[in-house]
């Protein structure tokens, strides 16, 4: 079935929506659950969390990517039981490693606490991954939204993990650089 027709079941409140949308994109948000929470229970739980929050927010809302609505909302839902500790001593480390990676864009809490408007860095941030080279924005996008390990993700595209590191590491920089460029952070 394709996204519209899922997303106007959701609309005419039929819960056929569901099980359409867990055979479609059941094995992809448990790919995105699992890459945060490293447990089958706890991510199985989360797709499950993810069925209720898209039933209960379409309507009023259409998403234009049913796909990544979905993503989003499994996402989500993954890092909020991640910090209520669920995964903390089952996530094989992935979750600090990203979150490090990510804070020397940011040059610490104090500029991170600054931003007014978190949908404006948001999208700030999805036009610098667009303005990347194809390869270079999908391994950012596969570490920092997936949060897939190093290993699988130079594996995916024949990469050493050195190079990958050192690709990842190139972007971090290029990003922090953007974001001093359009003041999200102060010039250290």
């Amino acid at each position: 079935m394709n996204d519209i027709k899922i997303i106007e079941l959701y609309w005419q409140r039929d819960q056929s929506a569901i099980s359409a949308t867990d055979e479609k994109y059941g094995r992809y948000c448990f790919y995105v659950a699992d890459n945060i929470l490293g447990s089958r229970e706890d991510s199985e739980e989360c797709v499950n969390d993810t069925w209720l929050a898209a039933w209960n927010s379409m309507p009023p809302h259409r998403p234009n990517l049913l796909r990544i609505f979905l993503a989003k909302i499994t996402r989500s839902i993954a890092f909020n039981r991640y910090k209520a500790g669920h995964a903390r001593r089952r996530g094989g480390g992935q979750i600090e490693l990203v979150l490090d990676e990510l804070a020397e864009c940011l040059e610490g809490e104090s500029c991170a606490e600054e931003f007014a408007l978190a949908r404006e860095l948001g999208e700030f941030i999805r036009r610098f991954v667009r303005s990347l080279p194809t390869r270079d924005g999908d391994i950012f996008a596969r570490r920092y939204f997936f949060t897939e390990p190093i290993k699988t993700i130079a594996a995916r595209y024949h990469l050493s993990e050195n190079n990958t590191m050192v690709i990842l590491s190139r972007v971090r920089a290029k990003l922090r650089e953007e974001l001093k460029r359009e003041g999200f952070c102060d010039e250290p």
